[in-house]
């Protein structure tokens, strides 16, 4: 089975992490703060903070930012679901907002509509999500004019998008948001195993964040309520999580980093040639803005209304052929949690529309030519009425 994405593993990668094995921490050790440092310098940023999963980097954002009970967040419905999920977990509401259906990402017009009814109705949103599918970065110039004359704040989930850039600027570097979330699972551009990291300009966001990923719990006198009883004292003077990570995952993410813009360019070389070996079959191919540069984390093509054959009988071929083709992603507003919130198929057509077309074709590093031909002889067969 070609697989639709999967991690490299190098033997530098195998000798960071035995680095760190050997060595008297596990976690909580100097390899956490190095890799933060690394992401930050890499993207121009100015504070990192890690932690275990994209998840937890969206939860803790939302607390930050004061997101609570009575507060909306609203978001992309072609995303995963912890994009919307994060609001719930601050006791918000959740809305979507319909995406453009060229770049498949949050369409800054759909969201200018929606805020303008919002305002009548008085149920503005207190952050906004907007999502880098597969790594083509947002609108984020047109969405931050939005926030400065709604009053939002916006947190991008740039989960695919680490070496992407907009306009000249790395995603990640928060020029037009508040905060950027990363996250390092397996199947993206670099891995930590599991982990995610938020960042964020604001000296202040950084240090809620830096509390809520570890219990809310502070050895720092400056925030404590009272004197400190002794060298071991600490105080809670928050609610927060064990959302911490590793120096093991830290040291295989910093040892990952080195290597980011050779598996961009790889990327780019394999999804240049995709679009000449798919021309003249009944498939789109992904927008990629002149303005901006994918880290292209996913290959997604929609099927074209004459394909002939529908996405399943065109899926079920290729998974037959030994082609780990996927879906990205199911409308989240569709998912049963969500309906019993009140949402219905057919609130947002743009995203139905997508849904019913896309097909992630494999993409990543170590996918020789030979592999790209037979991903596309199998897609070439399996559109054949």
């Amino acid at each position: 089975m070609i697989p639709y994405g999967r991690q490299h593993i190098t033997d530098d990668d195998v000798a960071a992490v035995a680095e760190v094995l050997r060595s008297d921490f596990l976690t909580q050790g100097p390899a956490v703060p190095r890799f933060e440092r690394a992401v930050a310098e890499y993207v121009g940023g100015t504070h990192a903070l890690a932690v275990n999963s994209a998840t937890s980097a969206l939860h803790i954002a939302c607390l930050a930012l004061g997101l609570g009970p009575g507060d909306w967040l609203w978001t992309s419905p072609i995303t995963f679901l912890a994009s919307a999920n994060c609001a719930l977990y601050c006791g918000a509401r959740v809305d979507f907002v319909d995406i453009d259906p060229r770049t498949c990402n949050m369409s800054p017009a759909a969201l200018e509509r929606k805020l303008r009814q919002a305002r009548k109705e008085g149920r503005l949103p207190k952050v906004v999500v907007p999502v880098h599918l597969s790594g083509e970065p947002c609108d984020l110039a047109a969405i931050q004019a939005l926030a400065k004359e709604y009053g939002f704040h916006v947190v991008e989930d740039a989960s695919h998008a680490i070496g992407a850039r907009y306009r000249g600027s790395r995603i990640g570097d928060c020029r037009y948001s508040d905060i950027t979330v990363f996250s390092f699972h397996p199947v993206k551009i670099i891995t930590t195993a599991e982990g995610g990291m938020a960042l964020t300009n604001s000296a202040d966001l950084a240090a809620r964040m830096d509390l809520l990923r570890s219990h809310g719990m502070t050895r720092d006198p400056a925030r404590m309520t009272g004197a400190p009883h002794g060298p071991w004292y600490y105080e809670q003077v928050a609610l927060g999580f064990n959302y911490r990570m590793t120096d093991v995952q830290a040291a295989l993410g910093a040892s990952q980093l080195t290597r980011l813009d050779p598996y961009l360019a790889r990327r780019h070389a394999l999804a240049d040639r995709y679009t000449k070996l798919l021309a003249g079959l009944p498939v789109v191919l992904p927008t990629r803005h002149p303005d901006s540069f994918s880290s292209l984390h996913l290959y997604i093509v929609k099927l074209a209304p004459d394909a002939g054959r529908s996405r399943l009988d065109v899926f079920n071929a290729m998974r037959a052929a030994g082609i780990g083709v996927q879906v990205h992603y199911i409308p989240v507003h569709t998912q049963p949690w969500y309906r019993q919130a009140g949402f219905s198929p057919g609130d947002f057509p743009e995203a139905e529309a997508y849904y019913a077309q896309a097909l992630t074709l494999p993409l990543y590093p170590q996918l020789t030519e030979g592999q790209q031909d037979e991903v596309v002889a199998a897609l070439r067969k399996a559109l054949q009425p």
